[in-house]
């Protein structure tokens, strides 16, 4: 039997099996063999029309996979004991809210559920782990784009759903769509779409719901995500409706007007007495509610159940955190998984000896289970358990170990050792002007050239405490650019050309197959330290790598094809080995220096204090007295320009909500260049003049000489950070509105954007998104939401913005946390994998350095990277800004074009003023 998996995988490795065209564009299906082939030659894989399944029995084209004819019978599983843990197997139908669910079970099962893709499987595997091996309890289908018709969305979901009859399963969305439409259901499109919004449920007491309270005006409250549904007329006697909703009854957030509880598991309702789950399954009849029976069409299912077999559907979001009782529920499946396999006659050795099969990762776990098989047709009785144990450590140390794969598969280089040495200069800040004078006197004399400045301009020290800049001196200090190959280059995608250039200006050009996060971890892991050595900072960048990450570069995170490639590098960072940290709340100044042991370098310490105090003394002058560089007077040839006229733009955002409409995507970050020809202008002078303008907390300005690039960013948006107690934070941002003219007005349109239902939708959506991708590296349990759709206020705009954090794994590397989530979720929509492939079909031109990231990976492993928005990317004399929205199912095309304008309105401001003359030089102030 050939297996279907790969030894070396990446946490957010999510790799198509089907090219872009064949799942998106082609009106042809993807066929699972010759003999769905023959069943399927006259459905489209995306029908124009509502109804996708006109059967009421097992539709055609699924009765070769059907139990009646299936050429191997199967056999009776044996029974579960009464223990304290559920092992599941989780099918990834290529969603990006899978990991909430891993994340659930992983603390109700006790053991963490292994998660395959819903194609990394052939039936034969699935059958022999599910029935020889006996390695799951239960199974658990998730969401994912798409309609179950489709087999290139659902892959090997049908088949469990026909075969597994005697195994737990739950769908969820695209799952329970899966249960109605294999037994006959036909899956229509939704009255309208319905995603990140709320609805009340009613059901039937199904033990599914056990302890959860039923009806719109109880505090029962799901989360919804779906454009299609199942056809509630159209259900067979087979499948059993348990919960429903009036298809009007969505809202956002703040309307449905309840507090998330804290382990979102609720509480016992009723007179608080609770019948245990076996007597339950044992008095219900299995019936169709009487409440169910007659209602109108106005009702949408939102449950349903098999009759006979332990199959459950769930259209609505269990695992959402604005979900009430989501882990209840989740709870209740693990309790009738026990019940169910407790009433069998007798316990299995099998199914519990190979418990520790639970704890992996697929490829990890098909890699270990292909370990137990072969251990298992080997031996017999007593010898099997120690033959696990050693079939466990032989799958470990060949490196198949959750998600340190990448790391272990390379060998670690030769490690350097680097020391620290610093100074504080306590109270210092304000007496020099602040971090505008001391860059300029450290580093404006050249123009900033092969400088950074991750530069905290926002007036709020709230969110925005450090400042840290530097640039080249050190004899460590290097500068990589790095640009993705063109696809006749190599056969991998990550494939690119990486060009080092070292202190004393030597240069050496490398080609790397794997790609520059791959070049980035090896180098990160080659170096040692003494964590002594920065004791009693309290900022966390201690010197490493400084720069940017291009959007392009998600081909290395499990992202599809580039389908156009960027003029600029993809990539570019400076090793600083040489730092300036300022605490913007304490008003204290740290100067840092890097160096390899035994090579110990005073000198940038000595003499930037001197520089500082220098500059202290002569600070009675203003700061608008400071030496700033010289600007060349040549003027902007033209304004900004967006690369899509109007008219274009507002097609694609209908073309959007048409995907959106078909369960394609539940939100599409749609985005376009605007550009503009700027001739020799100045980049830090620009850059101060939009710092002033449009201050934001996670700002930068960056210089890279020798690929004749600046970035001038006024970015509002954490994209990730890692601090060295292991806590990973993300701070999306969806929603966003002018700032009003007047006070009254300000605080209006502030309210407007707190309680609109899109602008909630949205947050909502990459808030789960980000719950997933943080779920992916994080300890179970320790994903949180510490802050829910706040409102935040900028010079210009105010935004939505949440927050999530989680504790990082202790064996994921901190490049591997960044492509678990790269690119942000607030860039991209949801599911990610399936938008970014619709966006790439929609956006004619690469977003480049845009929607990628700014910010440091420390040498003593933590990081902080922002999302390039807001941002001016001046690269070979022209200046772009990309800007763009998310389009939802509740979106205004006219609207939003006119949101993309605004946001690029305030650094193509900034641009113009500064080129067209209208903001003075220093220089000619003197004058």
């Amino acid at each position: 039997m050939t297996m279907n998996f790969s030894l070396i995988s990446y946490p957010s490795d999510n790799v198509l099996r089907f090219s872009v065209a064949s799942r998106l564009f082609s009106r042809e299906l993807v066929r699972f063999d010759e003999n769905w082939k023959k069943k399927y030659t006259s459905l489209p894989c995306r029908p124009t029309s509502k109804v996708f399944s006109s059967r009421h029995v097992v539709p055609r084209h699924l009765e070769d996979l059907s139990i009646a004819k299936s050429k191997k019978s199967l056999p009776r599983r044996e029974p579960v004991e009464k223990l304290g843990f559920v092992r599941t197997l989780l099918i990834d139908n290529y969603d990006s809210y899978t990991f909430n669910i891993y994340q659930a079970l992983t603390t109700i099962n006790g053991v963490p559920p292994v998660v395959i893709r819903n194609d990394e499987w052939t039936w034969e595997e699935a059958y022999r782990y599910l029935y020889e091996d006996v390695a799951f309890d239960n199974i658990v289908i998730s969401p994912g784009p798409g309609s179950p018709m489709c087999p290139a969305d659902i892959g090997i979901c049908l088949r469990l759903l026909l075969e597994c009859r005697d195994i737990p399963i739950l769908g969820v969305c695209l799952g329970h769509q899966a249960l109605g439409y294999v037994h006959g259901a036909q899956v229509v499109h939704a009255p309208e779409p319905v995603h990140g919004r709320l609805s009340g449920i009613e059901h039937d007491g199904n033990i599914l719901f056990s302890d959860i309270p039923s009806g719109r005006a109880s505090d029962f409250k799901v989360v919804r995500y779906h454009s299609l549904i199942i056809d509630r007329e159209s259900l067979p006697k087979e499948l059993v409706p348990i919960a429903w909703t009036i298809y009007n009854d969505t809202g956002s957030f703040s309307e449905k007007k309840f507090c998330v509880p804290g382990n979102n598991t609720g509480s016992r309702v009723g007179d608080g007495s609770v019948n245990s789950n076996s007597e339950k399954l044992e008095s219900q009849s299995h019936r169709t509610s009487s409440q169910a029976a007659g209602k109108q069409n106005r009702y949408i299912l939102m449950g349903i159940m098999h009759s006979t077999f332990p199959h459950y559907g769930l259209q609505f979001h269990p695992e959402s955190i604005a979900t009430t009782y989501g882990s209840q529920i989740f709870k209740n499946f693990k309790d009738i998984t026990v019940d169910y396999w407790s009433r069998c006659e007798s316990p299995s050795l099998v199914r519990r000896s190979i418990n520790d099969t639970a704890n992996m990762q697929v490829p990890g776990a098909s890699q270990l289970l292909k370990e137990l098989s072969r251990t298992r047709s080997t031996v017999n009785g007593s010898s099997y358990n120690g033959s696990l144990k050693k079939s466990l450590f032989t799958a470990k140390a060949n490196g198949v170990d959750v998600f340190d794969l990448v790391d272990l598969s390379y060998p670690k280089p030769h490690a350097k050792f680097l020391r620290l040495k610093w100074k504080k200069l306590e109270r210092f800040a304000h007496k020099v002007g602040g971090a505008r004078n001391m860059f300029v006197e450290l580093f404006g004399k050249t123009q900033g050239k092969d400088a950074f400045w991750l530069d905290t301009s926002s007036s709020d020290k709230a969110r925005g405490r450090f400042s840290f800049m530097g640039g080249k001196g050190g004899s460590l200090w290097k500068q990589l650019t790095f640009s993705l190959s063109d696809q006749s280059e190599s056969k991998s995608k990550h494939a690119g050309h990486l060009l080092i250039e070292d202190a004393h200006g030597s240069t050496e050009k490398r080609f790397l197959e794997e790609g520059f996060l791959d070049f980035l971890r090896k180098e990160l892991s080659s170096i040692s330290y003494d964590e002594k050595d920065f004791e009693g900072l309290p900022f966390d960048f201690c010197g490493g790598y400084v720069g940017c990450i291009g959007y392009d570069i998600k081909v290395e995170c499990g992202m599809p094809n580039n389908r156009h490639k960027s003029k600029a590098p993809d990539a570019c960072f400076f090793f600083a080995d040489n730092v300036v940290a300022i605490d913007h709340q304490l008003d204290d100044v740290y100067v840092l220096s890097l160096h390899e042991e035994g090579n110990a370098e005073t000198s940038f310490l000595n003499d930037t204090e001197e520089k500082l105090i220098t500059l202290k003394v002569s600070s009675t002058r203003k700061w608008k007295d400071q030496t700033v560089p010289a600007r060349d007077s040549s003027q902007c040839e033209s304004s900004f320009v967006p690369d899509k006229p109007r008219e274009q733009y507002i097609n694609d955002v209908q073309s959007c909500l048409k995907y959106i409409k078909d369960g394609e995507s539940y939100e599409l970050c749609l985005t376009t260049q605007n550009r503009c020809r700027i001739g020799n202008t100045d980049p830090l002078g620009l850059y101060l003049h939009l710092r002033e303008k449009n201050p934001a907390p996670y700002a930068a300005f960056l210089n890279f000489s020798n690929a004749n690039l600046s970035l001038c960013c006024s970015s509002p948006e954490r994209f990730l950070q890692l601090d060295r107690n292991g806590m990973l934070e993300a701070k999306p941002i969806k929603g966003t509105i002018a700032r009003g003219s007047t006070p009254e007005e300000d605080e209006l349109l502030k309210l407007q954007l707190k309680l609109s239902e899109k602008n909630q939708a949205e947050n909502l959506m990459i808030v789960d998104l980000l719950r997933n991708d943080l779920g992916r590296v994080c300890e179970p349990g320790s994903v949180h939401v510490p802050n829910l759709m706040d409102v935040e206020s900028y010079t210009t705009v105010h935004t939505m913005v949440s927050t999530i954090r989680g504790l990082k794994k202790p064996d994921i590397s901190p490049v591997e946390c960044v492509r678990a989530a790269f690119p942000g979720g607030s860039m991209t929509g949801a599911p990610k994998l399936r938008s970014v492939e619709i966006l790439d079909s929609l956006e004619n031109c690469s977003r480049g350095l845009y929607s990628g990231s700014i910010g440091y990976f420390s040498y003593n492993g933590t990081f902080d990277l922002n999302i390039v928005i807001r941002t001016v990317v001046i690269h070979e004399d022209e200046a772009s800004i990309g800007a763009g929205g998310a389009i939802v199912a509740l979106s205004n095309p006219e609207e939003e074009f006119e949101e993309m304008i605004l946001k690029t309105r305030a650094p193509a401001n900034a641009v113009m003023e500064f080129c067209n003359g209208s903001v003075i030089d220093n220089d000619q102030r003197r004058h």
